[in-house]
Order: C-alpha cells, then sequence, then structure tokens
C-alpha cells in the first residue's frame, strides 16, 4: 500500500460524487478513519471540533457508499469518488458548495436539517 502523509496526524479528504463528478465537500481523516473507510466500504472522518472519528451519515441516514479512494501525487490528500444517499451537506443541500464568495445560494435544499438534526448535535 501507498505510504500517505499526514499533518499533525489528518489528510484532507475531497468528497466527489462517482455519477455527476460534483464535489461534495471537503473533509479531514485521520489513519484510523482512513482504515475504517477501507475496510467498510462507508466513508468516515475526524472531526477536529468534536475529536472523534465519525461514519458521515451515521445521524442523517446520508450515507456516502465509497466506489474509489484516489491519491494525489504528493500523497497528502485523499479523493473519495462515492455513491450519496440523499446530501452530503449537513446544511441540507446535495453538496457542501452550495454558495458562491458573495453569499448568493446557488442550489435547493434537499433535506430540512431542523428535522433530521432535532435533538442532536450537527
Amino acid at each position: 500500500m501507498l505510504s500517505l502523509t499526514y499533518t499533525n496526524g489528518l489528510i484532507p479528504v475531497v468528497v466527489q460524487d462517482a455519477r455527476t463528478r460534483s464535489v461534495l465537500m471537503v473533509a479531514y481523516a485521520n489513519a484510523e478513519a482512513v482504515e475504517l473507510t477501507k475496510s467498510t466500504g462507508f466513508a468516515h472522518y475526524f472531526s477536529r471540533s468534536r475529536k472523534k472519528i465519525w461514519k458521515k451519515g451515521e445521524e442523517s441516514g446520508h450515507l456516502q457508499r465509497v466506489i474509489r479512494v484516489l491519491v494525489d501525487c504528493d500523497a497528502d490528500c485523499l479523493l473519495y469518488e462515492v455513491e450519496q444517499s440523499g446530501a452530503a451537506c449537513h446544511m441540507g443541500y446535495q453538496s457542501c458548495f452550495f454558495r458562491t464568495i458573495d453569499g448568493e445560494i446557488v442550489a435547493e435544499k434537499v433535506f430540512d436539517p431542523d428535522r433530521v438534526y432535532a435533538n442532536k448535535d450537527q
């Protein structure tokens, strides 16, 4: 297996819809999250704010089935090609990239986060 380069124990992960090629989100993973992703076939990440590993969709049900993991030329960034169920963004959008730098919303919500995450930490 290729040796990955982690910075402060983490590696950035770009997540792309395998069918549409849209970028869904960017997250971070530690070595354990990468191994869980490989062994289960579902995306796992490391939450920098909660300081723990999380499985994408564990609360919302919007899972990411990993089709393929690609490594960049420096082995310091990963690309997960995924089959996304539901939406990737915890704010209710298909992609986390739903607004311009000027704040214009350029997508429509797929789900209501207040209902999905009622009584849960987002």
